[in-house]
């Protein structure tokens, strides 16, 4: 495998993702006040009252906070993006969208190729930071594209699709859903069609 240089980028200027957003602040917690516990034929089970929206929140806040964090570390990376015989980045299909293939080192791609069957070829490929992957290379696309990380490496992939808060929103599939909504700059918000 060969590295075929250009295309790097760097971290400095990259914008923050709306993602952020719409994360929970971490403070860290008050520390308990020592009171003593009331009588135990006092508490009631309040258990079964509890509505299932408290008891689903945690692990979807958790899992938002995880992805959040997976998508940060995506955007601060250089990953290494295979190459077509014609220059171009590899790509695939899946759902419907268009998916550009990067991995986070090589023994990854080379499970990705093992796994095509095209082990024996030399593969060219550019390393490229994640965050100029996400915010410039998706916006240059003719149609929508997400990425998809370490597609064959079981356990470790990720896709990250075109949608706000992961691309830019001109960029999104869901954009056009919040068009009458306006950005964090009271501009309207715009979207491919």
């Amino acid at each position: 495998m060969s590295d075929h240089g250009g295309g790097g980028g760097t971290a400095e200027g990259t914008r923050r993702s709306k993602i952020y957003d719409y994360l929970e602040p971490t403070a860290p917690a008050e520390p308990a006040k020592s009171t003593p516990p009331p009588p135990p034929e006092r508490v009631p089970d309040t258990t079964s009252e509890r509505p299932a929206t408290d008891q689903a929140t945690v692990p979807h806040r958790r899992r938002r906070r995880e992805a959040a964090a997976l998508l940060g570390e995506f955007r601060r990376t250089a990953v290494l993006v295979p190459l077509s015989t014609d220059g171009d980045p590899l790509t695939g299909e899946f759902g419907g969208i268009r998916w550009i293939y990067a991995f986070s080192d090589e023994p990854s791609l080379a499970r990705f190729a093992f796994a095509r069957g095209e082990g024996a070829r030399a593969w060219t490929y550019d390393r490229v930071l994640g965050a100029r992957l996400l915010d410039v290379a998706i916006p240059a696309m003719p149609v929508p594209y997400g990425v998809a990380l370490d597609v064959g490496t079981e356990g470790r992939g990720a896709l990250f699709p075109p949608v706000m808060g992961i691309v830019p929103d001109a960029a999104a599939l869901d954009a056009d859903v919040d068009a009458g909504a306006n950005d964090v700059n009271g501009s309207p918000r715009t979207g491919r069609s």
